[in-house]
């Protein structure tokens, strides 16, 4: 009998993407005809304010291609999500729109994939060029950070760009959570996984939709999602306040006995009242952050809402 044809499902993320993806659309669709696989590319508009959406529609007349458009930005994580709840293929992957991803490496990870040891081979830049200095310095130490506090630990350089066995996704969509950080889900569930190293690339055009704060956010999202380390740095905090008080009080007591000194230092009291005031409300926000995930938890609302699709049994994941 002759073998099934595998199928891979490459999904897409997309917002404000329509003056890449008719580029994008063109060199994989060279990398797919070179691998001689069979495919279907998943593309998720994340509320685009352009014309994404358009471009998506027109694109979909190839049957290979299909479109999820949310009502709204809900965020790469739920893009990501939705990709992978409509995806049928037997290896399921990602790749960004903006060809910072050369499409090339698909065959590489395919055929590491080959190899039964690998449920995954995925690719890690070894290399910032064309990013900000400062940019580069916050990324380093946000994984330095990250591996000293979780046990869950991230590869320096590794992103999205990945392609899995359908067991892995079959792992990954069994975590339904609300707040995702799929770069500690993808290392958390395990599973082995190929290293494939490339030099960074620029985008092919627009510009990133990812500013500065928002990855600064999106690292804070990381080290809640995989480390109690912010809430048992509160306790060290308090219990630092604690002890420097009592070995204060202690040395004035002593001083105004020995000496018979008065208590002064009006500006000392006002300093150690703002340092303490200090200490309590970061205690307070880090405590926040958490409650705060916890209250999406609970409230169990939709990761997303599609508005538009070509697909007609599309899947909708709460």
């Amino acid at each position: 009998m002759k073998k099934k044809k595998e199928l891979i499902s490459i999904i897409v993320p997309c917002f404000n993407e329509e003056e890449v993806l008719d580029l994008f659309y063109a060199e994989i669709n060279k990398v797919f005809a070179q691998m001689g696989v069979d495919h279907e590319l998943i593309f998720v508009d994340d509320g685009s304010s352009d014309d994404t959406l358009k471009v998506l529609m027109r694109l979909a007349e190839d049957p290979h291609v299909t479109y999820l458009s949310f009502s709204r930005h809900f965020g790469k994580e739920a893009g990501m999500l939705a990709g992978l709840a409509n995806a049928t293929g037997d290896y399921v992957g990602f790749i960004d729109a903006d060809l910072q991803h050369p499409p090339i490496l698909l065959q590489k990870m395919y055929a590491a994939l080959q190899d039964e040891e690998y449920d995954c081979a995925a690719c890690r830049r070894v290399d910032r060029k064309g990013d900000k200095g400062i940019r580069t310095f916050f990324s380093r130490l946000f994984y330095r950070i990250i591996n000293s506090i979780s046990d869950t630990k991230l590869m320096d350089g590794a992103g999205d760009y990945r392609l899995m066995r359908r067991n892995m996704v079959e792992a990954l969509m069994s975590m339904t959570e609300y707040n995702r950080f799929s770069k500690g889900l993808f290392s958390w569930i395990g599973f082995k996984t190929y290293w494939i190293e490339y030099e960074n690339v620029n985008r092919a055009s627009g510009k990133t939709s990812w500013s500065f704060w928002g990855l600064v956010q999106y690292a804070i999202d990381g080290f809640m999602s995989f480390s109690n380390a912010p809430l048992e740095l509160a306790s060290v905090f308090g219990m630092i306040s604690t002890i420097c008080s009592f070995v204060y009080l202690f040395f004035i007591v002593i001083k105004y006995c020995l000496y018979g000194d008065p208590v002064q230092g009006w500006a000392t009291i006002v300093c150690i009242i703002l340092l303490l005031g200090g200490i309590q409300l970061l205690s307070l926000g880090i405590i926040g952050q958490y409650v705060g995930k916890t209250y999406m938890e609970v409230k169990d609302r939709p990761h997303y809402i599609i508005s538009r699709t070509n697909k007609k049994d599309a899947v909708k994941i709460k």
